[in-house]
């Protein structure tokens, strides 16, 4: 089987990036953040609202968590030989229904439901994106493709949030939540015109010559074996997928630990009344991070990388220090939020661009496998990271958890530094 040129153009012949495709895959991208982070800013009208307290409110975020880190890998591999554009499309419709029911929800089960329905669409959708996005792009830009396409995660921390948070204080929660439902709709028009449908699984891609750097088709190769639907453990066997999946899992354990407990950090420090500043300051500076990490990703990853953990390193181990200094805490803590918006920004980025590039030396479907494994780990390290850091704050205080994050961020740079050539290379994957 191979694709039709309704369905693909040769990345080769394009002259430059699909920039419409581009910015409907990072809209959504941007409702899948928002959707999953959206509770934290509404959370008390909520909790008012359905008559529970604000700790079973929360768990909104952890049964959305679930559900993707629960089903990305098992629907990654079901849905292997599904066509991406209607399997996208599919994945959004069930967003659409699952912030339909969360906003019309009469009670705290049915919330619970709508949610966890959302991060199993969640599921499926995060490991259908960077791949989808490395597809369509020219020819040696496709870490610049996935840049764009995951500019919705700042965009949703920056801007959405707030917006969001906002519309649940003047209107309702659920007039917010069902302002996403409505942007949904608009994304699956969008995505429905402007991104062309691409193949599952991406062997037959490149028997079409898709994706090569070559105008000419090349040879059709013998049938691929069973084993070309790439099971996890054989994901796992490709060297440097292991580090990169590790990595994810420290980074992101650091990044929540101290993300999902910033306000009463904030209190801590005396900037309580500033939270929404100190969150946008980090809000722009990842934005910031991810167009210089889109314009260089595909030139030097690896120092991207490297740096990325050392911002993310010292800005916590500053916040740290923050909240045992005496004099000058205020101005640590904005230095402390700029670095780590810098640092944190182009991280999704760069994983799931290190991902690809190590699980396309065996074959897409592999790179594809590494994508839902990196799903199913980011999800689980943002719920684990929500239970450990609250669990750290009522034991210990905002130290021990600005001090946990450091702590993991200096693990994640040392990962980073020794896997220096397959995991995370100093060159990029030409293939």
């Amino acid at each position: 089987m191979t694709t039709t040129s309704s369905d693909a153009q040769p990345r080769a012949r394009q002259a430059g990036l699909p920039w419409s495709a581009l910015l409907a895959l990072g809209t959504a991208v941007f409702i899948t953040s928002l959707t999953e982070t959206l509770p934290a800013g509404v959370l008390p009208q909520m909790s008012a609202s359905l008559g529970v307290s604000s700790g079973a409110t929360g768990q909104a975020v952890t049964v959305y968590a679930a559900g993707t880190a629960l089903t990305a890998i098992p629907l990654a591999t079901a849905t292997a030989s599904v066509p991406r554009k209607p399997l996208l499309l599919g994945a959004m419709a069930v967003f659409l229904v699952a912030n339909t029911l969360t906003a019309a929800a009469p009670g705290y089960a049915v919330l619970l439901a709508g949610r966890f329905l959302a991060g199993v669409a969640a599921g499926l959708a995060w490991a259908i994106l960077a791949g989808y996005a490395r597809r369509i792009a020219p020819a040696g830009m496709e870490g610049r493709a996935i840049a764009v396409a995951m500019t919705g995660i700042p965009v949703a921390l920056s801007l959405g949030v707030p917006a969001g948070t906002l519309i649940g204080e003047q209107v309702g929660w659920r007039a917010a939540f069902g302002a996403v439902s409505l942007a949904t709709l608009a994304v699956i028009g969008w995505i429905s015109v402007s991104v062309p449908g691409v193949w599952q699984p991406a062997i037959e891609i490149e028997k079409a010559g898709i994706g090569r750097s070559d105008p000419a088709p090349a040879p059709a190769p013998a049938p691929a074996p069973a084993s070309a639907k790439s099971p996890l453990r054989q994901t796992l066997a490709v060297p440097g997928v292991v580090a990169i999946m590790v990595t994810v899992t420290t980074f992101v354990l650091g990044h929540t630990i101290i993300y999902a407990y910033i306000a009463p950090y904030l209190a801590h420090a005396g900037l309580g009344s500033a939270t929404d500043a100190v969150l946008l300051a980090f809000g722009v500076a990842c934005l910031v991070s991810i167009w210089y990490v889109g314009r260089h990703v595909d030139r030097r990853p690896r120092t991207l990388m490297v740096t990325a953990a050392v911002l993310f390193t010292l800005a916590t181990a500053a916040l740290a220090a923050a909240a045992l200094a005496v004099t000058a805490a205020h101005l640590i803590v904005w230095v402390a939020a700029v670095l780590w918006g810098l640092g944190w920004g182009g991280v999704p980025t760069l994983l799931q661009t290190a991902a690809g590039q190590a699980g396309m030396r065996r074959s897409t479907a592999a790179a594809d496998s590494a994508q839902a494994v990196l799903v199913t780990l980011w999800n689980a390290a943002m719920a684990l990271g929500g239970i450990i850091g609250g669990l750290l704050l009522q034991s210990s205080g905002v130290t021990a958890v600005a001090v946990s994050a450091a702590a993991l961020g200096a693990v994640s740079l040392l990962i980073v530094a020794g896997a220096r050539h397959h995991a995370f290379p100093n060159t990029p994957d030409t293939r």
